[in-house]
């Protein structure tokens, strides 16, 4: 059987584009790889986040060299980031600074930690500091 290697990309869809665009690009410092009228993709290690105005990937996408089947998503959905153990504290502060509500904290049987917000869509954003998982 051929192997996966991994989670290459996760969508997000979003009622205002620009605004979810700024949150991601302010707060998590985010760097964009591609814009346009419908998405913004977003560096995230070796990873990418996709964030689609909703409703506008409902139509079959035409590129010069493919297709891109119709897509969308709809209700709180949720992403977790990796960080390091060392910048939970950091990231705790950063998002007290900006008046974004901890939603909830746990500890993991295997040693990691977590913390939950939500962007501006309410979707449940986690930081994730290594022992949540078995691989991570």
């Amino acid at each position: 059987m051929p192997a996966i290697e991994r989670v290459l990309e996760t969508s997000l869809y979003v009622d205002d584009l620009d605004r979810a665009a700024k949150f991601y690009e302010r707060l998590l410092q985010l760097q964009l790889m591609r814009a346009d009228d419908r998405m913004r993709a977003y560096a995230v290690g070796e990873t990418v986040l996709l964030l689609f105005a909703r409703g506008q990937s409902l139509n079959r996408v035409e590129l010069p060299d493919g297709t891109i089947p119709p897509h969308d998503g709809s209700g709180p959905l949720h992403v977790a980031f990796a960080i390091s153990a060392e910048t939970l504290d950091g990231w705790v502060k950063r998002l007290e600074a900006d008046g974004i509500e901890i939603e909830g904290r746990a500890r993991w049987p295997r040693g990691g930690e977590s913390i939950y917000f939500r962007d501006p869509d309410g979707h449940l954003l986690e930081f994730a500091t290594p022992g949540l998982w078995r691989n991570y």
